[in-house]
């Protein structure tokens, strides 16, 4: 028998996953409470029980994914075979994958965070692991003294890599190299550096 808590549960489940299915098919405008609502099979007044606004659910998505992506890179950091370049490697792909499939979702990730402030925190909290995680893979390959430095660098870098991507601006068929390519060479520069200091 399920308890009331578990229903409760099961059914932000199914709206988080209903909010994330619609952000994929047509960005945050195709995302309503009631068309989530709808998809997740629930009672029109469902959703507000659990969130009181759009943006507080679309934030609870992001924090979502910024929490599966601060386990993919404590997963990579924590890989005993992988090199610190290739774990930054590793870290920096995931990303772009995710705005490679999913760039509504993406660009949500890095916006701020609006709505419920409970809401808010956890996406806050999520956004920090993550970057904390990064972090720490980027401090293993250049050291804690030019880790910010060389973490922006990379991020902003792989970031503006994804949106050019993802809009039809970069295509290896035009500039004869890969978006992996570009990561790989950018990591490789700043490891000779570091090595070469």
């Amino acid at each position: 028998m399920i308890n009331r808590a578990e229903s409760a549960a099961a059914t932000r489940r199914a709206l988080l996953d209903a909010a994330a299915e619609l952000l994929d098919i047509g960005g945050p405008d195709a995302v309503t409470l009631r068309e989530v609502g709808a998809r997740a099979g629930v009672t029109r007044g469902a959703p507000y029980r659990h969130f009181p606004d759009k943006n507080s659910l679309l934030t609870a998505v992001a924090a979502e994914a910024l929490g599966r992506l601060a386990d993919q890179a404590h997963a990579v950091r924590a890989d005993p075979l992988a090199t610190p370049a290739e774990k930054l490697r590793y870290a920096l792909a995931a990303l772009m994958t995710i705005g490679r499939r999913q760039p509504h979702l993406y660009r949500l990730m890095f916006a701020s965070p609006a709505g419920d402030p409970a809401v808010i925190h956890a996406a806050t909290q999520a956004g920090e692991r993550a970057q904390d995680e990064y972090l720490t893979i980027v401090s293993d390959l250049v050291g804690a003294q030019h880790a910010n430095r060389f973490a922006a660098l990379l991020l902003t870098s792989a970031h503006g890599i994804t949106d050019m991507e993802v809009s039809g601006h970069f295509s290896a068929d035009k500039w004869h190299i890969t978006a992996e390519e570009l990561v790989s060479d950018l990591v490789s520069m700043i490891d000779r550096q570091i090595w070469s200091e």
